[in-house]
């Protein structure tokens, strides 16, 4: 079992109204009201930003964006800078998620270059690596997310991999309800530990690796005894606030007795 605190990240994806989110954000304030191990964050979509700021500042959980934009603020129409978004309380951002690979065309280099911005900020950022089925049927699985990776870590100063996450989220696993099996999460997570580790050894082994991928409170407390899965991105999971919080309480017992050794809350 790992010995670093559980985090779990909720992704909202492209849900949400202003009234669906105050009842979802009121639920898991109260639900965490009387405090947890685990550290945990929202990300929610841009327009939401500050209504998350409203119902969470007060709490124990971080909010955070779903992307930002790799450039310094400019003439970039329709982009998010990292400023932004910290201008809103902001202190995690997700960077490289497989929707945002597929549907916008985003390269490893594009999202490497997203993540390193917003490291050179004060943002946490959850960096998104994973194989599609075609892929990982043709056992090119630890190529592909050490590539993904390899992408980031090119660029990345060694003092940076305190503010990282890395996630691991099989496209073929995501949205389609169920899980990868647990031996398979370990062995590509302990493929990542060891790059990771290869640019420092202490950092590389503090750095939280997180689950997504179908993530449910039925699953959670396997997943999350694993030796090198730290936590979970959750997405569909993330929107039923009974759902999320008895993940959250899985990520608990997860911890054991351990106390939470850092900051991720505001």
């Amino acid at each position: 079992m790992s010995h670093r605190p559980k985090l779990v990240v909720a992704n909202w994806k492209m849900h949400g109204s202003a009234t669906a989110n105050a009842a979802l954000l009121s639920a898991l304030t109260a639900g965490l009201a009387t405090g947890c191990r685990s550290e945990v964050a929202v990300c929610v979509p841009f327009p939401y930003l500050g209504q998350a700021r409203e119902f969470l500042s007060k709490s124990a959980i971080a909010w955070g964006a779903q992307d930002v934009s790799e450039h310094a603020p400019g003439a970039y129409t329709g982009d998010v800078s990292v400023e932004m978004l910290e201008d809103f309380g902001a202190s995690v951002v997700l960077v490289g998620h497989s929707e945002r690979r597929v549907f916008h065309a985003e390269s490893n280099e594009r999202a490497a270059a997203k993540a390193l911005r917003a490291l050179h900020g004060a943002l946490r950022v959850v960096f998104c690596v994973g194989e599609s089925l075609a892929e990982r049927q043709a056992g090119v699985t630890d190529r592909v997310v050490r590539g993904q990776l390899r992408a980031l870590l090119s660029g990345l100063m060694p003092q940076m991999m305190g503010q990282l996450v890395v996630a691991y989220e099989p496209v073929w696993a995501i949205g389609a309800g169920n899980a990868a099996k647990p031996e398979d999460v370990q062995e590509v997570h302990a493929v990542l530990r060891e790059q990771l580790q290869r640019v420092d050894a202490k950092m590389g082994s503090a750095c939280p690796l997180l689950y997504g991928g179908s993530v449910k409170k039925e699953t959670a407390a396997r997943l999350f005894e694993l030796p090198d899965v730290d936590g979970g991105l959750i997405g569909g999971a993330s929107l039923v606030a009974p759902e999320f919080l008895a993940i959250v309480a899985a990520a608990d017992a997860a911890c054991g007795d351990q106390v939470k050794a850092h900051g991720y809350s505001q």
